[in-house]
């Protein structure tokens, strides 16, 4: 029995200690599988997120970049205008001074007589208005829009949107009156030279362009219409502002003339000296042309010493010339021919007795000898 017990016994540790090595091997090959599959997933997971991470950072650097890149333009647009509307404000500043004060041009370029000429003309004004203060008010506000705009501030207290399109409306009636004073000056005063005028013509033309890139070109194709119309409204203006200035017949028909002067030869008696001194006090003018033979005729009629003594206005002082028309004063004036005289408030066309010229004006010798004495 032992032995059969010990024969039966045997094999029962020998499976047992077979099979308990392998089932172990098995489970821990299971558990090592499955931890694996956690390493991995949670590696899928960090990189998935770190992608997804990575590209909202990209994303939101390329956001924040370029609103800043066109701001910077933007600003940096609108300070040119201020830069360039200032400068333009202070060149028509000083041409309106010199045509209220009816004083000359300093030309640094040129003979001074181009410059008068031109600033002189009858193309000098719109409708009466001096053209230096025309453009002494389109510059201002192209000026205040262009700092304004700059710093971000409602400009003139309109918004910011309307205050671009203000802008580019002013620079483009700049732009239009600038390129069609460009073509005067190349048609109508040949030979003739204005740094002036030329300088006005390159501000208007940078602040137009500085304007559109301020703007945007997109913005700026939406409001062509816009700009045609001004073009249209500053052309057809300036056409019927141009059209009324009435030169004198015979500057037209007649031949280039330099400026020059005549000396008067006669002698001046006690009555004509007399009569040009009450003349100029009660404000009495007399117009004419130094070309002008029957205003020479008058002055001899007063004498060498009384004709300087007669407020005389010369309206063509530059010479006459091709384009060239009388001088403001001389258009105010109305005249009709040389010479004119204007007194108390009345306009007398031809050559004058002195005899005349005393009875219009009041003058009486006697008075003015028993004064004397």
């Amino acid at each position: 029995m032992a032995s059969i017990i010990g024969v039966a016994s045997s094999p029962f540790p020998t499976q047992t200690s077979h099979l308990l090595p392998s089932r172990s091997n098995s489970i821990s090959s299971l558990i090592q599988l499955k931890r694996d599959s956690v390493r991995r997933l949670l590696l899928l997971r960090v990189n998935c997120s770190s992608r997804q991470v990575g590209d909202a950072e990209t994303e939101s650097e390329s956001k924040v970049v370029l609103p800043d890149t066109s701001a910077d333009i933007g600003i940096s647009a609108y300070n040119w205008c201020a830069a360039l509307g200032g400068i333009g404000f202070l060149e028509t500043s000083y041409l309106t001074f010199l045509k209220f004060t009816n004083s000359e041009a300093f030309c640094p370029v040129g003979d001074g007589a181009s410059c008068g000429n031109i600033l002189n003309s009858s193309y000098s004004a719109v409708f009466g208005v001096p053209l230096p203060l025309i453009g002494m008010v389109a510059y201002g506000v192209v000026a205040i829009l262009g700092i304004q705009l700059g710093q971000k501030s409602r400009p003139l207290g309109i918004g910011e949107a309307n205050g671009r399109l203000v802008l580019l409306g002013t620079t483009t009636s700049m732009a239009a009156a600038s390129a069609y004073f460009l073509y005067i000056l190349s048609t109508k005063f040949t030979g003739e030279f204005c740094p002036y005028c030329l300088a006005s013509v390159l501000l208007s033309f940078s602040l137009f362009v500085s304007s559109i890139k301020g703007l945007g070109f997109q913005e700026v194709q939406k409001d062509v219409g816009i700009q045609l119309l001004i073009v249209l409204l500053v052309v057809s203006t300036l056409n019927n502002s141009y059209s009324d200035s009435q030169p004198t017949n015979t500057g037209s028909a007649m031949a280039e003339m330099e400026y020059f002067t005549t000396e008067i030869t006669s002698e001046s008696t006690p009555f004509a000296i007399s009569l040009a001194k009450h003349l100029r006090s009660i404000g009495a003018k007399m117009y004419g042309a130094f070309w002008c033979s029957h205003c020479q005729e008058q002055k001899q009629m007063f004498g060498r010493e009384a004709a300087k003594l007669l407020d005389y206005v010369e309206c063509f002082p530059y010479g006459l010339k091709k384009g060239t028309y009388m001088i403001d004063a001389c258009q105010e004036a109305k005249l009709e021919g040389f010479p004119t005289w204007v007194i108390n408030g009345e306009v007398l066309s031809g050559e004058k007795k002195l005899s005349e010229l005393a009875a219009l004006s009041g003058f009486d010798m006697k008075e003015e000898l028993t004064e004397a004495k």
